[in-house]
């Protein structure tokens, strides 16, 4: 790191910019090289609990899809991956499963028959 001090105004003007560039990407952008998105949704669910999730979908050319989901308060990036019904996206240890406007977060620590740490958010 630079100190401060050795800082022209011009650069710190620079970094100032790029900084609030950096703070104005939304969930509505999603820029990959060679990923050209199709189309992109963003859907609220409601799950047990009383807990919320917003979830950003992003669906390219391609056919790969891409979900954007809060874990632990924190975004993560799922990728999708084969299932047998319903459309699974993967992020580290997390699965997003969703059946039609149902979903599902399973964390795999947990272990291979347990419950999901997020249980029966529907779309509203």
């Amino acid at each position: 790191m630079f100190p401060l001090a050795s800082i022209d105004r011009r650069t710190m003007v620079g970094l100032m910019a790029l900084s609030l560039l950096s703070a104005c990407a939304t969930a509505d952008t999603f820029h990959a090289p060679g990923v050209e998105v199709a189309s992109t949704s963003t859907h609220t669910y409601q799950c047990e609990g009383g807990k919320s999730l917003t979830v950003t979908y992003w669906n390219s050319q391609a056919g790969q899809s891409f979900a954007l989901l809060p874990v632990d308060g924190k975004p993560m990036l799922f990728v999708d991956t084969i299932a047998a019904s319903g459309v699974k996206y993967m992020a580290g240890r997390y699965t997003w499963w969703t059946k039609g406007e149902r979903g599902d977060l399973y964390d795999a620590m947990a272990g291979a028959n347990a419950a999901p740490v997020t249980a029966a958010c529907t779309a509203k």
